[in-house]
C-alpha cells in the first residue's frame, strides 16, 4: 500500500515523520501522494493554537478520503498524546492515534487498521524503541538530523511539551557518534542534533556531555557543519559556550529562546532565568565567537504583561540584535500553569504588540543581512532556488540563504560565495569567478 505523511511543527516532527517512514518502507509500504495513497498519516504539534486548529480542519477535509475509498486515518503526535482515547470521539472516523513516544508502532497500527482494528498508544514505555529508529536515507541531500534526547523536564508555566513527549530522556552517546558516522559514510556533512533541551543532555548520567558529545562529533571524518536545537539559555554551560570557535564542524549559530525581556513575565513563565542572565550568555557567546548568529523565540501577550513588560521584552531585542526571532502570541495550552493565570492582555493589545515586535526585527535582520554585502562566504549548495530556476540556492554556516548563479552540478556541494546583496529573508550572492565581474 502507499502512504502520505502529513506533517505539523518543527524540526523534531519533520524527524519523526522520516521514523515512521522508514518503519512503513520496512514492511513493504510505498511513498505516495495524497492523490493516490491508501494510509494518510498526520503527525501533529499542540505546542500552539494554531497549530491544532490547523489540524481539525486538515481532518475535516481528509473525513471524506475515509468515506469515499476507505482510506486508512491515522494521527500521530503530540495532539494524540495531548487528547489521548478522547480524539476519537472528536474524529470517530480514524483508524489509529499514536502518542510521540509509541511512532514504532506505526506498523501494527496499520495492519490492525486493514483488519478494522482501532489501534491507540499514548503512554512512554516506547520511548527508548522510537528513539533508537534511523530513517532511511530518502531525503535528497546533504544535510541529516539526529535526535539525541527526548521530553523535558523545565516545566515552562506555557508550555505543553512535558506533557506531551515526557520526561528528559538521553540516547546513549555511543549510538549517537555510530549514527553519525554512518550518516558520513552516507555522504551526510551537515548534521543537526535535535531534542527539546539539548543542552540537558545525559544530565546526571555518566555518559559524554553535551559539550563532549559535540566534541566526539567533531572528530568524524566527513563531518563539515554541525547543528543543534533547541538551547535552554539556563542550561548553556561555559563548557558549550567554549566549543564555539573551537569546534571544526560547530557552526557559528545558535537558536535561544529568550521569550521575554521582562524578568517578572521570566518568573510567571518558569524560565530560570532573568534578562540580565539571558543577556550575559549572549555576551559570552559574541566573545568567544565574534559573528555568532542569534535567533531566538519570543512570546507576545503572556497573562499579566503590562506595557512595561513589553517595553523590556522590545530593549531585549535592540540589545542582541538579533538575526531573526520567531514570535508569537501567548496562547492558552491545555494542562499548563500559565492556563490558570489572570490578567489575559486583551486580542488587540497583544496584535499591536506583535505587529511592532515584528516590525522592528525585520528592520535588525535587513541590517545584519546589509552588513554582510562585500564578504565572501562558504555556502553549502541545496538546490534549485525558489525565486528562479536559474539560480541555485544554499545556505552559510550561520544559517543565511544565499541566492545566486552557478552550474546545478555544484548542488550539494560547499563553494565559496561573495555577497553582493542582502535583503530581508535572504542574500544575493556571486561564484568570485563569474564572467565580467
Amino acid at each position: 500500500m502507499r502512504f502520505v505523511i502529513e506533517n505539523f511543527g518543527c524540526q523534531m516532527n519533520d524527524h519523526d515523520m522520516e521514523k515512521m517512514g522508514s518503519v512503513l518502507i520496512d514492511q513493504g509500504h510505498l511513498p505516495g501522494s495524497m492523490d493516490d495513497a491508501d494510509i494518510v498519516i498526520v503527525n501533529t504539534c499542540c505546542i500552539r493554537e494554531k497549530a491544532e486548529q490547523k489540524f481539525y480542519s486538515l481532518m475535516g477535509r481528509l473525513q471524506h478520503l475515509r468515506r469515499k475509498k476507505g482510506t486508512i486515518l491515522g494521527v500521530t503526535g503530540c495532539i494524540a498524546q495531548q487528547e489521548k482515547e478522547s480524539i476519537f470521539e472528536r474524529l470517530p472516523f480514524i483508524d489509529f492515534s499514536l502518542g510521540p513516544s509509541n511512532i514504532h508502532r506505526i506498523a501494527e497500527a496499520v495492519e490492525n487498521a486493514t483488519g478494522q482494528v482501532r489501534t491507540s498508544a499514548f503512554g512512554d514505555d516506547g520511548c527508548s524503541p522510537s528513539l533508537l529508529i534511523r530513517p532511511h536515507n530518502t531525503r535528497r541531500g546533504v544535510k541529516g538530523y539526529v535526535t539525541i534526547m527526548k521530553g523535558c523536564n523545565n516545566f515552562c508555566s506555557y508550555c505543553v511539551v512535558p506533557y506531551v513527549r515526557g520526561r528528559e530522556e538521553s540516547r546513549k552517546s555511543g549510538d549517537v557518534l555510530a549514527e553519525v558516522r554512518e550518516m558520513a559514510e552516507r555522504g551526510i556533512v551537515d548534521v543537526t542534533l535535535l531534542g527539546q533541551n539539548v543542552n540537558s543532555y545525559n544530565n546526571g548520567n555518566k555518559d559524554l556531555s553535551f559539550p563532549e558529545l559535540l566534541s566526539g562529533i567533531d572528530a568524524i571524518p566527513g563531518i563539515s557543519r554541525l547543528r543543534f536545537v533547541t538551547s535552554h539559555p539556563k542550561d548553556i554551560s561555559p563548557e558549550l559556550i567554549a566549543c564555539f570557535g573551537t569546534l571544526r564542524t560547530l557552526c557559528e549559530s545558535i537558536h535561544l529562546p529568550f521569550q521575554s525581556g521582562s524578568d517578572r513575565i521570566l518568573a510567571l513563565m518558569n524560565r530560570g532565568y532573568t534578562s540580565s542572565e539571558y543577556l550575559g550568555k549572549v555576551e559570552a557567546l559574541k566573545d568567544r565567537c565574534p559573528g555568532i548568529a542569534l535567533t531566538a523565540d519570543c512570546i507576545v501577550g503572556f497573562p499579566g504583561e503590562e506595557d512595561g513588560d513589553f517595553e523590556a521584552t522590545m530593549r531585549l531585542m535592540e540589545t542582541v540584535r538579533f538575526d531573526g526571532v520567531f514570535s508569537f502570541i501567548y496562547s492558552a495550552r491545555k494542562s499548563t500553569a500559565a492556563a490558570a493565570l489572570t490578567g489575559r492582555v486583551p486580542p488587540a493589545v497583544a496584535h499591536e504588540r506583535l505587529s511592532r515586535f515584528q516590525k522592528r526585527q525585520r528592520a535588525i535582520t535587513l541590517d545584519s543581512n546589509r552588513a554582510m554585502e562585500g564578504t565572501r562566504v562558504e555556502v553549502l549548495v541545496e538546490g534549485q532556488s525558489k525565486n528562479s530556476p536559474d539560480e541555485l540556492s544554499g545556505r552559510t554556516r550561520t544559517g543565511k540563504i544565499v541566492n545566486f548563479r552557478g552550474d546545478p552540478g555544484l548542488v550539494y556541494k560547499l563553494v565559496e560565495v561573495d555577497i553582493i546583496k542582502g535583503y530581508a529573508n535572504s542574500l544575493r550572492g556571486e561564484l568570485p569567478d563569474t564572467p565580467g565581474r
